[in-house]
C-alpha cells in the first residue's frame, strides 16, 4: 500500500509539472526527468528542488519496472528523505494555483 501511494504521489507530481510545461514553455519533454529540468529553464521552480524532483521521476520508473524486486530499505530511505521535496513541491504548486486563480 506504501509503495502504491509513493508511485501515485511521484506520478501525479509528473502530470502536473506536464501540465505547467504545456502552459509555459513551447518546449516538450522527452522524458519525466525532463519535465522538471523545463520548469527550472522557465523559473518555475527553483534548480535544487528540479533536481529533486527530477530524480523521483527516476526512482517512479524503478518503482513501476521492478516492482517485485525493491530494496525496502531503499523505499523507506526514499520516503523519510523526499516527503520534505514532495512537501515543498506541492507547497509551490499551490502558491502558482493561488496567485494565478486569485490575483490581487
Amino acid at each position: 500500500m506504501v509503495l502504491h501511494a509513493l508511485l501515485v504521489s511521484i506520478q501525479a507530481s509528473i502530470d502536473i509539472a506536464n501540465h505547467l510545461v504545456a502552459a509555459s514553455s513551447s518546449r516538450r519533454p522527452e522524458t519525466y526527468r525532463e519535465s522538471f529540468i523545463i520548469l527550472c529553464d522557465e523559473g518555475l521552480i527553483p534548480e535544487d528542488l528540479g533536481a529533486q524532483l527530477s530524480d523521483l521521476a527516476g526512482f517512479r520508473n524503478v518503482l513501476v519496472h521492478l516492482y517485485c524486486r525493491l530494496d525496502l530499505d531503499e523505499v523507506y530511505g526514499v520516503l523519510k528523505d523526499d516527503l520534505p521535496v514532495m512537501n515543498r513541491y506541492r507547497d509551490l504548486i499551490r502558491a502558482m494555483l493561488r496567485d494565478r486563480l486569485l490575483p490581487e
